[in-house]
């Protein structure tokens, strides 16, 4: 039987902010925080703005991307109901956002600000525990990226990102796992070029690797993008 706290809060019951809280302890969570509704497309934190918020994605789709000096964006992570951003809130010392967050669908959120925030951390160590654990992770995230940057191929960078995404934003159907992105956003990902991004994807869909339809992309076998490129 569900728990109060998941019954309150199904879309984020799984959330790792959440892990090891009571019921009573995600209740007073709540209360303390403030529930917010975005369209799709909404900058949420800007990149070097001042971390002044904590968000939690309670429904909807979100992702992460970095702005560079020319104005182009790089997208790194996707972000899904129970991931929480803008982590650095937590800190004592005041913090600028490392990176900019905007949602892809329509979404909503809870909001913490600096003081309510360092006023659950000081009453729920448990907290802190959390966002310890999620920034570890995210580091792991970006070693492995970095490295995959140094010495994959472009190739294998966006075999990469294909898994991940399916992993992180896709939904399990009869023929494979279906998710929706485009050539660009998987370019960008991959930090490859859209030309070699849409190269690479001809040559999964003629191995039936991959299909694309109604807009969405479908990852019929995972094994095959590890496959040598044609």
């Amino acid at each position: 039987m569900p728990s109060a706290a998941t019954a309150m809060f199904p879309q984020s019951s799984e959330s790792r902010f959440l892990k090891g809280l009571t019921p009573r302890e995600v209740k007073d969570l709540w209360a303390a925080g403030k529930p917010r509704s975005l369209l799709a497309n909404s900058i949420i934190t800007n990149q070097g703005n001042p971390a002044e918020h904590l968000f939690l994605l309670t429904s909807g789709r979100a992702r992460h991307f970095f702005a560079t000096e020319d104005g182009d964006r790089t997208l790194l992570l996707w972000l899904t109901p129970g991931d929480i951003f803008g982590g650095f809130t937590f800190l004592s010392e005041r913090q600028d956002y490392l990176l900019s967050t905007e949602t892809v669908k329509d979404s909503s959120v809870m909001v913490w600000d600096h003081f309510t925030l360092r006023g659950l951390a000081t009453q729920n160590p448990k907290l802190v525990s959390n966002v310890l654990s999620i920034g570890a992770d995210y580091l792991t995230w970006y070693v492995a990226d970095h490295v995959a940057l140094i010495c994959h191929s472009a190739h294998e960078r966006l075999a990469r990102v294909l898994t991940l995404l399916a992993k992180t934003i896709g939904n399990q159907t009869r023929d494979g796992v279906e998710f929706d992105v485009t050539n660009e956003e998987l370019a960008s990902a991959a930090n490859i070029t859209p030309f070699t991004a849409s190269r690479l994807l001809s040559q999964w869909q003629t191995s039936k690797a991959i299909a694309k339809r109604r807009g969405k992309l479908l990852l019929r076998s995972p094994d095959q993008l590890l496959m040598p490129p044609l």
